[in-house]
């Protein structure tokens, strides 16, 4: 009895796995958000939420779907993905139709420059006389919210990768002055190079605080309360704590 009974538990909880809805979140490479979606192997953050909503419920299945930056609020109103994540109002999105969901999460973006004898927080007060280290297709407050490369490469004197870690490297062998980089990036960098924590000088200056919203589009499976309601139930968990504490990024009261 108790072997029917475990085969008729197996089989109705494989069907309800079928029958769950499937939602695609646009993953663009944003560490330590999202590292390499494309690669096929993500540890990023994104990715470990993904896992927790698809493990606190059954009716919808999370899953990350390769984007770039500058491609991400296309495919989202094309319907290639259901859901852009991590995205703030600065950012460029308010003309595109959606739902969003404030995620109560926040970030920083702060400068970082090479410690040298003598320097001080005063180093940060103006740009204008530094070589800047950027990551392409970012919004940065001190350039006005514009990613544009050749609007960034014009006013600024600017080097633009794709790696926060290449920028910091930059700075610590001087070939850049200033690079920008997330708190959280930041967080985890010098988790990994200790010894950097010496070599580095880290602004009290902040270019931008952002806090995460999450967008929908309106033809999305899920609902925006739907997707706050597990939010929410992750955030009660203490799950949204375990995943973004370690990286600084704050864990806000439900707005």
């Amino acid at each position: 009895m108790h072997c029917v009974s475990f085969a008729l538990f197996w089989v109705l909880g494989a069907a309800w796995a079928d029958e769950a809805v499937e939602v695609r979140i646009g993953a663009a490479h944003f560490p330590p958000y999202t590292q390499h979606p494309e690669r096929g192997a993500d540890s990023g953050l994104l990715q470990q939420l993904a896992q927790s909503l698809n493990q606190c419920q059954q009716r919808f299945r999370f899953i990350l779907v390769p984007t770039s930056i500058p491609r991400r609020f296309a495919d989202l109103q094309q319907g290639r993905t259901d859901l852009a994540i991590f995205e703030n109002p600065a950012w460029g999105w308010q003309q595109i139709a959606h739902q969003r969901v404030d995620m109560a999460l926040e970030d920083a973006e702060v400068f970082v420059a090479r410690q040298l004898p003598g320097r001080g927080q005063a180093y940060f007060d103006t740009l204008a006389d530094k070589r800047l280290a950027l990551f392409s297709g970012y919004h940065y407050a001190f350039a006005g919210f514009n990613a544009e490369r050749r609007y960034l490469l014009q006013h600024f004197n600017a080097n633009l990768s794709y790696s926060h870690e290449s920028n910091l490297a930059m700075v610590e062998r001087g070939r850049v002055d200033v690079a920008l980089v997330s708190r959280s990036y930041l967080s985890d960098y010098l988790a990994r190079h200790p010894r950097s924590t010496a070599r580095l000088l880290v602004s009290e200056r902040v270019d931008q605080v952002y806090r995460h919203y999450a967008l929908l589009r309106p033809a999305a499976p899920i609902s925006a309360a739907q997707f706050a309601e597990l939010l929410e139930r992750l955030r009660a968990e203490g799950e949204l704590t375990r995943i973004f504490a370690p990286y600084q990024i704050a864990v806000l009261p439900r707005p």
